[in-house]
């Protein structure tokens, strides 16, 4: 052990000594040096001295992660795994079953199978719970259990799942599987193309491009590009798909750092295809980073109306450095600039409030800049549509009911319940949002809010203090006051819900190729656009 801790130590130093040898803040010199001293002496002393076994290596990962919690939420320490994940992300290509998955402690869940790829051809299907792969039981695996489905292209490999509360095998072979940047494009009338644009990887470009050129060549006189929900990833690819629709040589986003070698200007860089098409562009509050570099400089060139509701607001870039180890640490190393020169970061993690949380940009603090036809346009919260659609009226409802699973579930029990002959005439009716609450009630469904915990943190210390006796009626009355709030905030959003809920029922059916299609005939975003578009005026109006 104290052999292991004494290699540690002396990797640690060199590893200090050589970052201390190269930084290029050498004011800090001797305050990072102090430090780094410190640090290593009390971890040697720890790892020899504790009364208990100690491991090193969790020590550590607790250390980094504490460190970097007090930055931003992307600035992260990536292991082996993390890396393959992020390559995954970038370009799109694995080898697996072609399936999202959600590992729980006992349990894997299929989110979605992809079509026609080896989880959906072995007949798994959303919402399937595997508890077994091979002779292995997930719940009592202890590392990450989806790492069990993983394996070369053309092995195979048995899983026992559970669905409805029956269990059945299948066996799956996996194969190569490929994640499209643009998984959908197509028509939607005579002269209006559509194309979904759903991750910015090393294909975004290309199939962007080669969407755009075969709606063209289909008579497209119209583009409607869907970034809704696209969570971002590679800046250059989004400053290519800018230069589909802006002339070569035009700025497009500036990145601007306390190091000046990541103070850069970013032009297009060769001949657009179209800089005349009339372009509509859909955003919401799930699209940020780079689907906010298309959507904000293309707004600031006046290029195409944005449609939908406020985008994310991330104005942050990172770059991944390299460690050791096939470990890395990706850093935000600076922020970006529209051409406007507006940046779009919402949220302030430098200056938090004093529950640690990082504050909003309020909106009196916005900045006014002007698109290159004179349109204002502001900073600090995002990109803002031209033509807004409402979100979640209450994010922190809507998200718990997200986040522990209910529409998701509520989508599976419907599936297995309606049979649907035209999905394409599919409408959720008030009677289904009357299930769905009575759902969220037999799952018993709850959430504190802030006003919650205040009022039963003041109960808690009237108790101790032995005050409660007069005030316990008045604060029931407030708790049943409060529960019958959260009820009517369900109520009001639940056009959101029924949008979330349709989703989630009709990829069901028809999968999210399916969706789309969907999509073109019922969203009430793509017929706005697709309106806007079928006029002239009214296209221009907005720019002008």
């Amino acid at each position: 052990m104290k052999k292991i801790i004494k290699n540690r130590f002396v990797l640690f130093i060199l590893a200090a000594t050589i970052f201390l040898s190269t930084t290029a803040f050498k004011n800090d010199f001797f305050e990072i040096a102090k430090q780094i001293e410190i640090f290593t002496t009390l971890f040697k002393e720890l790892n020899m001295n504790y009364v208990d076994e100690t491991n090193p290596g969790d020590l550590m990962d607790t250390a980094i992660k504490s460190m970097l919690a007090d930055l931003d939420p992307y600035t992260n320490f990536m292991n082996e795994q993390d890396v393959e994940a992020a390559r995954i992300n970038n370009t799109g290509d694995y080898t697996g079953i072609g399936a999202r998955v959600k590992t729980f402690k006992d349990k894997l869940v299929i989110v979605e199978p992809y079509k026609d790829y080896p989880a959906d051809k072995a007949g798994l299907k959303a919402g399937d719970e595997i508890i077994k792969v091979g002779n292995t039981l997930i719940e009592n695996y202890k590392e990450n259990s989806g790492d069990l489905l993983k394996g070369t292209s053309g092995s195979k490999v048995e899983v026992t799942y559970k669905r409805q509360g029956k269990e059945a095998t299948t066996t799956i072979e996996r194969a190569e599987v490929e994640i499209k940047a643009v998984p959908h494009f197509s028509m939607i009338n005579d002269k209006t193309g559509y194309i979904v644009l759903s991750r910015f990887n090393q294909k975004a470009y290309k199939e962007t491009n080669y969407a755009l050129r075969d709606l063209k060549a289909q008579g497209a006189k119209r583009i409607i590009l869907d970034l809704r929900g696209n969570p971002g990833g590679l800046l250059n690819e989004a400053i290519k798909i800018v230069n589909l629709f802006v002339p070569k040589g035009q700025l497009v986003v500036t990145t601007k750092s306390k190091v000046k070698k990541y103070n850069r200007t970013y032009y297009t860089q060769t001949e657009p295809i179209d800089t005349e098409i009339p372009l509509v562009v859909l955003i919401d509050g799930n699209s940020a980073s780079a689907s906010e570099i298309v959507s904000g400089s293309l707004q600031d060139l006046d290029r195409a109306v944005i449609v939908g509701s406020r985008s994310f607001g991330k104005g942050l870039v990172q770059r991944p450095k390299q460690l050791t180890y096939g470990t890395q640490v990706k850093i935000t190393i600076s922020r970006y600039y529209t051409p406007s020169g507006r940046c779009i970061q919402s949220l302030d993690y430098w200056n938090r409030d004093e529950k640690g949380e990082a504050v909003r940009v309020k909106q009196e603090n916005y900045n006014e800049f002007k698109t290159k036809n004179g349109r204002k346009v502001f900073d600090g919260g995002g990109v803002f549509p031209d033509v807004v659609f409402d979100a979640s009226k209450n994010a922190t409802v809507t998200n718990a009911i997200v986040n522990d699973d209910l529409i998701f579930n509520f989508a599976t029990d419907y599936y297995y319940k309606n049979m649907l002959s035209n999905v394409n005439d599919f409408m959720l009716k008030d009677a289904d949002f009357s299930n769905f609450k009575k759902y969220l009630k037999a799952h018993n469904f709850s959430f504190k809010t802030e006003t919650e915990k205040v009022l039963y943190k003041a109960f808690e210390a009237a108790t101790d203090e032995e005050l409660n006796d007069n005030i316990e009626k008045d604060f029931n009355t407030l708790i049943t006051n409060l529960n019958r709030s959260k009820e009517e905030v369900i109520d009001e959003n639940k056009s959101f819900l029924l949008e979330l809920l349709t989703e989630e029922i009709v990829k069901r059916y028809v999968y999210r190729e399916g969706l789309y299609d969907y999509y073109k005939i019922h969203d009430p975003k793509i017929k706005k656009a697709t309106e806007i578009l079928g006029s002239t005026s009214t296209y221009l109006g907005y720019l002008n």
